[in-house]
């Protein structure tokens, strides 16, 4: 009987293909990094736009109401019912005006005044007397969100608390 040996060759590198597989796995741990990392960022801008909006939004509202304070006859009873109006900060006080005004050039604020009507209760109704001391006002804000535009909007009543 022939005793068979076979002699056993050791491998002392790498082969190609190894390599190209390890390289193929680091590849795509890199890639889905970051790309997690775009993604994150993208939300955090856009999450960012948001909490910003309502913070425009909010300060809107108080700016109506400092027209208000500030003389319901001079300030709100002359502005037309259903007019799209915007806010600006003049230095010393909160102005209304038709001309289009950007806060950081990117979200527009604007505002609506509606009349009020009151039925035979003295409620707010659909139809009925108009309220000249009351008014319902909307304020909106716009601003770019990827190829869109995003709108946030609040409404609420305003009277003339100084009875001017």
């Amino acid at each position: 009987m022939e005793a068979h040996f076979y002699k056993k060759r050791k491998n002392s590198g790498i082969g190609l293909v190894e390599v190209v597989l390890a390289s193929a796995i680091i590849l795509l741990i890199v890639v889905s990094v970051v790309e997690s990392y775009a993604v994150y960022i993208n939300f955090a801008l856009t999450n960012q736009n948001n909490v910003q909006a309502n913070f425009i939004l909010e300060e809107g509202v108080e700016s109506v109401l400092f027209l208000r304070d500030g003389g319901w006859s001079t300030n709100i009873s002359t502005l037309t019912a259903s007019t799209t109006y915007y806010l600006y900060f003049n230095g010393t006080t909160w102005q209304s005006t038709s001309t289009q005004q950007y806060i950081d050039s990117k979200f527009l604020r604007s505002f609506v005044l509606n009349n009020v009507n009151r039925d035979a209760n003295d409620d707010i109704a659909v139809s009925g007397t108009n309220d000249p001391n009351t008014k319902k006002f909307t304020v909106t804000v716009a601003y770019p969100a990827g190829h869109s535009t995003t709108t946030k909007s609040m409404s609420t009543y305003i009277t003339n608390i100084n009875g001017d």
